[in-house]
């Protein structure tokens, strides 16, 4: 072999293993990386986690007898992940808001209602809660208003543009909005003895976004009465929740 050849195999040997080690401190790199951002992402739902479940007592001052009693019974259950924080400063809540709208979630936390924009994205996100319960402090609320929804990747920031009183057979306020919005259910009237005729509803905006197109409603009353139980729709005709608003039993 010439002198000439040796020299090119030495050059393409040398060539390979610099290759070679850059290939692997890629590979290492990229392994640290991932392992990383799953510690990241694991921190990050435990604290969601501890700061939705473990957060102790919430203010039960003017909750119902019932409602206490059946939160305090979802504490012998295994509590579910949850999709993100609610917190609203004005009427210091913070609540875990957990996938579903059932009895039991509800008497838990607040609910996400499935068919709406999931917590985090663009859209109009439904949260549902107990009139009796969690959202017993909606009836101080009021237009400028802050609320915050706090997921593992983002916390966005709402402010409300307007309340008012709807029938249950109004389910376009859950409608997809070209904004991104937050829309609270509760029952109404807040101390209504018995299933309520109606439902009470927040809207907000992401701040910096334009306020969602209005959708035809009646005029917001006064409070008066309530006891029961919180109902919530996806703005899909036919859905279980479209029926569980209409009826105001099954949420």
């Amino acid at each position: 072999m010439s002198a000439a050849a040796r020299r090119l195999l030495r050059c393409i040997e040398l060539t390979t293993w610099a290759l070679g080690v850059a290939g692997l401190v890629a590979w290492g790199s990229f392994q640290v990386g991932v392992a990383t951002s799953r510690k990241h992402d694991l921190e990050r739902f435990d604290a969601l986690r501890r700061a939705a479940l473990e957060a102790g007592t919430p203010d039960q001052s003017r909750w119902s007898p019932e409602r206490i009693k059946a939160w305090r019974q979802t504490l012998l259950d295994p509590a579910p992940a949850p999709l993100a924080v609610l917190r609203i400063p004005k009427i210091r809540l913070d609540v875990p808001v957990l996938p579903g709208t059932s009895d039991r979630t509800l008497d838990r936390a607040v609910g996400y209602i499935e068919g709406t924009a999931l917590p985090g994205t663009s859209g109009n996100l439904g949260i549902a809660g107990h009139r009796d319960g969690f959202f017993r402090g909606l009836q101080e609320i009021s237009p400028g208003d802050s609320i915050v929804v706090e997921t593992l990747e983002r916390k966005d920031v709402y402010r409300v543009e307007r309340t008012w009183v709807v029938h249950p057979e109004d389910v376009s306020v859950l409608a997809p909005a070209p904004t991104p919005g937050l829309t609270l259910v509760t029952c109404y009237p807040f101390y209504f003895v018995g299933s309520a005729p109606l439902r009470f509803i927040v809207r907000a905006v992401r701040v910096a976004d334009k306020p969602a197109p209005a959708t035809a409603s009646i005029e917001r009353e006064p409070c008066s009465a309530c006891a029961g139980h919180v109902v919530a729709a996806s703005s899909r005709v036919g859905t279980p929740s479209q029926k569980a608003l209409r009826s105001g039993d099954s949420l």
